[in-house]
C-alpha cells in the first residue's frame, strides 16, 4: 500500500512532465557559425546553442563578416513549423529591438543570416554585447518559446564610416488632405444646342410629309378616340409629359428629380399604350388601315 502511495504521485509527475513537453515549441540541432567574407560554404568554427541555456562565450562579428545561424524547431518532442520564428536583439542601452525571420520549411529546419549592414545603426554603435533571443510561437494550445541564446559583439572596421540618418524617424501627423471634386458636367455651348434645336424641328415636317405619303389614316382618329378614348389620350400625353421631364432634366433638374418622374410616366406609358395599340390592332385585323 506504501508503494502504492509512493509511485501514484510519481507518476502523476512524469505524466505532467511529459504533457508539458510535448504542448510547448523549442529547437534542437541548433549552430551559429560566423563566416568572414570570401570563405567557402561550411567555412568557420560552429557553435552549438541550447534551448535552456545561453552560449558561455561572446558571438563576435566583424564588419565584413556573416552571421548563419540554423536550427529545427520542434512542438514538444516532434519537429514542426511554427507560425513564427524569430531571432531578436536588444540593445541594452536604448531598448531598441529588432527581429529577424527564420526561414522555415514544412520538416522544422530553418536558418537565419545577418551581417552588419541588416542592423540598424544603434546596434552598431552600442557600447555593450547585444544579447539575441529566439523566439517560436504558433496557433494551439503549445506554449511559445523565447529564450537569449547569445551575446553579440559587434566589431565595427574603424575605417569605414558609419551611416547614421541625419534625422531620427518619428510618427507624427502629415498635412490635412483637402480633397477636390471634379466640377459638375456643364452644358454645351448654346450655339450648338440652337443648331441641333434647329435641326430637330425642320426634320418634323418632312416625317410629316413622309407619314402622309406612305398612308396616313388620320381620318381613324374619330373611331380611334370612339373605341379607345382615355388609352389612346393617356398614351399621347404620357409621350409628350416624358418629352417635357427630359427638357427639365437638360435645363434645371437634377437625376433624383428626374427619375421618380419619369418612373411614374413610364408606368402610365407602359399602361395605357398597351391598351391603344391594342385597339389599332383590332382594326387592322378588320381590314382597317
Amino acid at each position: 500500500m506504501r508503494l502504492l502511495r509512493s509511485f501514484v504521485p510519481s507518476l502523476l509527475l512524469s505524466s505532467a512532465a511529459i504533457v508539458s513537453a510535448a504542448s510547448s515549441w523549442s529547437f534542437e540541432d541548433a549552430t551559429v557559425a560566423v563566416q568572414a567574407k570570401g570563405a567557402g560554404v561550411g567555412a568557420g568554427a560552429k557553435d552549438k546553442l541550447s534551448p535552456t541555456s545561453p552560449l558561455s562565450k561572446y558571438v563576435s562579428l566583424g564588419s565584413a563578416d556573416t552571421l548563419k545561424l540554423q536550427l529545427t524547431t520542434v512542438d514538444g518532442k516532434k519537429a514542426a513549423r511554427p507560425h513564427q520564428a524569430f531571432l531578436t536583439l536588444t540593445d541594452p542601452t536604448t531598448g531598441v529591438e529588432e527581429s529577424f525571420i527564420f526561414n522555415i520549411n514544412d520538416s522544422g529546419k530553418g536558418s537565419v543570416n545577418l551581417a552588419h549592414k541588416d542592423l540598424p545603426h544603434q546596434f552598431l554603435t552600442s557600447a555593450k554585447p547585444i544579447p539575441a533571443s529566439i523566439v517560436i510561437g504558433s496557433f494551439g494550445s503549445s506554449t511559445p518559446y523565447k529564450s537569449k541564446v547569445f551575446d553579440f559583439d559587434l566589431a565595427r572596421d574603424p575605417n569605414v564610416p558609419l551611416a547614421v540618418p541625419e534625422k531620427p524617424l518619428r510618427y507624427a501627423a502629415e498635412k490635412e488632405i483637402h480633397h477636390i471634386f471634379r466640377d459638375d458636367p456643364r452644358s454645351p455651348p448654346k450655339i450648338i444646342t440652337l443648331v441641333f434645336a434647329v435641326a430637330v424641328v425642320a426634320a418634323l415636317p418632312a416625317l410629316f410629309i413622309v407619314w402622309v405619303t406612305l398612308g396616313a389614316n388620320a381620318s381613324h382618329l374619330g373611331k380611334a378616340l370612339g373605341n379607345a378614348p382615355v388609352s389612346h389620350i393617356l398614351f399621347f400625353g404620357s409621350i409628350m409629359a416624358m418629352e417635357g421631364i427630359f427638357f427639365l432634366y437638360y435645363t434645371s433638374w437634377n437625376l433624383f428629380q428626374t427619375l421618380p418622374a419619369a418612373l411614374a410616366v413610364g408606368f402610365v406609358a407602359y399602361i395605357s399604350g398597351s391598351r391603344a395599340l391594342s385597339e389599332v390592332q383590332e382594326r387592322r385585323l378588320a381590314g382597317l388601315r
